[in-house]
């Protein structure tokens, strides 16, 4: 009785119909992957609530889907594709938001179809690789902290073109100017230079060496990946 009020309208005899309980089985073993997967994210990674909780939610959603499709596993990733690419449409996200999102529609696929043992490997051994990877900062660069986004207020009079060359080339290892833009009414220009510390001990030093050039305005040092990398 349970099974006939379940099944569809386009439902035929030589279909197979999914059961309730192996579908409330699938749904389930499907939150718990995602919750594996929210929770191994969050080690060592910037996060948000709602991102958490879609990354958690995202495999439960995608096996409902493949199950749905009645094992039509092209239809059910297009369908899911289109799901996962509503958190990107207008917020850009990281390699490893999207990694992540692409990672739980892949265990959601797989619990769908009803391989649910699979899954749960499959959920375990790569959260286990992602811990192992961000334990030992897999993928980072030497001395890191070097790496700085310098930021020079100068006056409108002022020549910039070379004006502070002399001091990043005694301070830093690399130098290069990547943006000029006005500010103030067109007053002033701010210039964004990408540089390599030679020392994170001399960057006060270095300050005070390059206000005497423009004027004492503002100047700003800042890590290279302050906010969200695109891919």
């Amino acid at each position: 009785m349970l099974n006939t009020i379940f099944q569809g309208v386009f439902d035929t005899q030589t279909e197979v119909v999914i059961s309730v309980w192996n579908f409330i089985l699938c749904v389930a073993v499907a939150l718990v992957i995602g919750l594996v997967l929210a929770g191994v994210y969050t080690y060592r990674t910037r996060y948000t609530k709602s991102f958490l909780v879609t990354l958690a939610m995202l495999p439960a959603i995608v096996c409902v889907v493949i199950m749905m499709v009645n094992g039509n596993v092209g239809a059910g990733v297009a369908v899911a594709g289109a799901f996962s690419l509503v958190r990107f449409r207008s917020v850009p996200g990281t390699a490893k938001e999207i990694g992540a999102i692409f990672l739980a529609m892949c265990a959601g696929l797989i619990a769908g179809m009803g391989y649910l043992g699979y899954a749960l490997l499959f959920t375990l051994v790569m959260g286990g690789i992602t811990l192992l990877y961000n334990r030992f900062d897999f993928g980072s660069k030497k001395n890191q902290e070097c790496y700085k986004v310098l930021h020079i207020t100068v006056p409108e009079d002022l020549d910039y073109t070379g004006a502070f060359d002399e001091v990043l080339d005694k301070y830093t290892s690399s130098h290069e100017l990547v943006q000029v833009k006005t500010t103030n009414m067109g007053s002033l220009f701010r210039l964004t230079y990408n540089l390599v510390l030679n020392s994170n001990e001399a960057e006060k030093e270095m300050i005070d060496k390059l206000r005497c050039r423009n004027g004492n305005l503002e100047i700003s040092v800042s890590g290279k990946e302050t906010v969200n990398c695109e891919l």
